[in-house]
């Protein structure tokens, strides 16, 4: 699985991109939020506060309930606010 992170999200966790290989019980973005909080350390930063951050798998906005899967691509980043 392809994670990407962007903007403030890539800063606290110190990479704009990174393959992970979760655990078979990882089937949604909640889930793989939890799993990578759990790694401790920068993710744990980064994910502290899940209303903070959006998603897309598979270049599609998706909320965290949304299932993924082993070859996905997962995009993290934060709201975007226009005017």
């Amino acid at each position: 699985m392809k994670l990407l992170y962007f903007a403030w999200l890539r800063e606290k966790v110190g990479v704009g991109e990174e393959d992970v290989s979760p655990p078979a019980s990882v089937t949604t973005v909640r889930a793989l939020t939890e799993w990578l909080k759990a790694q401790g350390g920068s993710h744990a930063e980064a994910f502290a506060n899940d209303a903070a951050v959006r998603v897309a798998v598979n270049q599609e906005y998706v909320n965290f309930d949304h299932p993924v899967a082993a070859g996905d691509e997962v995009a993290f980043f934060p709201p975007v606010t226009g005017g």
